[in-house]
């Protein structure tokens, strides 16, 4: 069986779209939200018309919300269509029949296999992960792949475990959740036309925002959560982050980053809001290397003016966005 692939990606040659700058707050968001993102640039489609749900963010008690796009956003925008994966059978003889048909794959895996991980998680850390596949050799045992902020290749041992391709396929263990994306219906609107189509969907995002201020419910959490942690050590603290202020920063970036877009101009309400939402964003990022430091030292620290100002940027922001376009 000869290689097959979906858009003919060259990985040598691949560059990761501007959200993935290195020079962003948050390089990495979450893996669902990154692979989107690069999905979508690899086609030469803008993804910061699908980002206005992360306005709805909110905070439920002991994490974040996990902000990700909605099957619907990218049918309305791009003409996608995304259908879970029933997998009934081992993972790569699906990826085949998929692939060949021009669909690309979605599914979850574990980032110990994934080489793009090296010096994270590559061959130290189980962790879940979602990645998109693009080529697929399996006799050769190769495969091209999406993952976090670019386009990777993986084989050998990794393709084996990735597939659990090692030994006899067993129903009985639980599969892997996957989806497939279609292709054939891609729809390429104007920057005009994809402003009227987001603009309808940040209203309807607006309408499922908090009813009440998250960042200020979830600064009295901080400091409980803080308290326990000490006590835990900073490998706690690291997981407790990543779950919580990481999600909420790397959220109020893309969310800056697509009113901003939205707006169109150097000065409108948009871009207002965008500043004030981008300013929970940039207190998240000094709060999380604050808190490593009260925790690694087990003392306590006043954290109340970082706090301050996400609440404070959220209500300002969210005032501005409904008066705009709510």
């Amino acid at each position: 069986m000869s290689t097959i692939s979906v858009l003919g990606l060259d990985p040598s040659a691949y560059v990761k779209n501007t959200l993935h700058a290195e020079g962003a707050a948050w390089v990495e968001k979450n893996c669902y939200v990154d692979v989107w993102i690069e999905v979508l640039h690899a086609q030469k489609l803008n993804p910061l018309p699908l980002l206005a749900f992360t306005v709805a963010l909110d905070f439920v008690g002991d994490q974040w919300t996990f902000y990700k796009p909605s099957h619907d956003d990218l049918n309305t925008l791009y003409g996608l269509e995304v259908q879970e994966l029933n997998v009934f059978k081992p993972l790569a003889e699906h990826a085949v029949t998929h692939l060949s048909a021009g669909r690309l794959v979605l599914t979850e895996a574990d980032a110990f296999f994934l080489p793009d991980t090296a010096g994270t998680d590559y061959g130290r850390q189980h962790t879940k992960t979602t990645i998109a596949l693009e080529t697929l050799d399996v006799e050769g045992r190769k495969l091209g792949y999406f993952h976090n902020t670019g386009y990777y290749t993986l084989e050998g041992a990794d393709f084996d475990a990735i597939f659990r391709s090692a030994g006899t396929w067993d129903p009985h263990i639980l599969p892997l959740f996957a989806e497939w994306v279609g292709l054939e219906r891609l729809e390429r609107h104007s920057e005009d036309g994809l402003r009227e189509r987001s603009r309808a969907l940040l209203a309807r995002y607006l309408r499922r925002r908090p009813l009440v201020n998250p960042c200020g419910r979830f600064a009295r959490q901080f400091a409980s959560d803080l308290d326990g942690l000490r006590s835990k050590g900073i490998d706690a603290y690291h997981i407790y982050a990543f779950a919580t202020l990481r999600q909420l920063g790397s959220n109020f970036e893309l969310a800056a980053a697509y009113l901003r877009w939205l707006d169109g101009s150097a000065n409108g309400e948009l871009t207002r809001a965008a500043a004030e939402l981008e300013s929970i964003s940039s207190a998240a990022k000094t709060l999380i290397l604050k808190g490593a430091r009260s925790v690694a030292a087990k003392k306590p620290a006043d954290f109340s003016e970082l706090l301050g100002t996400m609440e404070s940027g959220w209500q300002r922001g969210m005032d501005l966005l409904t008066q705009v376009a709510g």
